[in-house]
């Protein structure tokens, strides 16, 4: 007989691990993560191929935390690649020769 899991254990915030985000449990992936791969095109069970240390349900229960916070997550995301994208331009702006 299987043993059944508890879908709230799959998903932990730990302060000071990974900036408090939310991730799955005994990994340092975030739901973040999951989220950027999923968006990005990959299934579920693709995700857990290229990450082989997770199991299909935690793909799965990071997608569900994911959507269940979409609105807070996908800003999160926006607001580090803008952050990206600014540090970037600063960067490539440095690097210019002097004319």
């Amino acid at each position: 007989m299987t043993t059944a899991v508890d879908i709230g254990t799959l998903i932990v915030s730990t302060p000071g691990t990974c900036g408090g985000r939310p991730r799955i449990a005994g990994t340092r992936i975030t739901v973040e993560n999951i989220a950027i791969d999923f968006n990005a095109g990959l299934t579920p069970e693709q995700i857990s191929d290229e990450k082989p240390h997770l199991t299909l349900a935690q793909s799965y229960g990071a997608l569900a935390y994911y959507y269940a916070n979409k609105g807070k997550i996908d800003a999160e995301i926006a607001a580090e690649n803008a952050e990206w994208e600014r540090l970037e331009s600063e960067y490539t702006t440095k690097l210019k020769p002097l004319q």
